[in-house]
């Protein structure tokens, strides 16, 4: 299981993100940041993500 915390992405947001691929997180992730914080998330906002998703 994969895991990004929002909070590592420098949110003051407790959110955590939860799936089995890479892929997965960053399509929850670009959901949430267009929700929650009303961010569109770039390619290069996506490959600072990757960086941050953790193994669990």
């Amino acid at each position: 299981m994969k895991t990004l915390h929002c909070a590592d992405a420098g949110f003051d947001c407790e959110a955590v993100i939860h799936a089995e691929t890479d892929e997965e997180i960053l399509t929850q992730a670009a959901e949430h940041a267009k929700i929650v914080h009303g961010l569109s998330v770039t390619p290069e906002l996506a490959e600072q993500i990757k960086g941050l998703i953790k193994e669990e």
